[in-house]
């Protein structure tokens, strides 16, 4: 029997990718999969360099509804929605997702869920990295947004918090 499904948001995949960690995905999940409109949002920016990306990464499908988008995801970006349909439509095991608002829709309707920090967090504990704080400090010089409560939790959980 194949295994369900890992279903990824941009937001974490756009975070790996900028650490060029996008490695820790195959690694800790060994496939996983993304709805066209979150592969048409990763490719917003930077587009040759994040399409070689994806092309050197075979083991990020981009997977297709088989059937219009039925579910209404009211007050969600498109992607996310797509994440969140694609995640019931073959019951996934897994979506990491970053988006508060998506993450409690995702919790709400019975989806395990992670987020970036997540990610880093269990490579961590496989041993894959080291150390989680230089790259939530590279991931926060870069932009993306999280929160100081958000940071102290993760470093207490990795150990790194001294």
């Amino acid at each position: 029997m194949q295994e369900k499904p890992v279903i990824v948001n941009n937001t974490p995949l756009v975070a790996l990718w900028s650490l060029d960690q996008l490695s820790l995905l195959r690694e800790l999940y060994t496939e996983i999969w993304i709805p066209p409109a979150v592969r048409t949002e990763f490719l917003e920016i930077e587009a040759i360099v994040r399409q070689a990306s994806l092309d050197n990464a075979p083991w990020i499908k981009t997977v297709r509804l088989p059937h219009s988008q039925r579910a209404v995801y009211a007050g969600l970006h498109h992607g996310e929605a797509s994440v969140l349909a694609l995640a019931e439509e073959y019951n996934a095991r897994l979506v990491i997702i970053d988006e508060l608002k998506a993450r409690r829709y995702a919790q709400r309707i019975g989806l395990q869920v992670t987020g970036t920090i997540g990610v880093l967090l269990l490579a961590k504990e496989r041993g894959l990295i080291d150390a989680i704080k230089p790259l939530i400090m590279e991931l926060r010089t870069r932009g993306l947004y999280l929160s100081s409560v958000l940071i102290d939790k993760a470093l207490q959980l990795a150990g790194e918090n001294h």
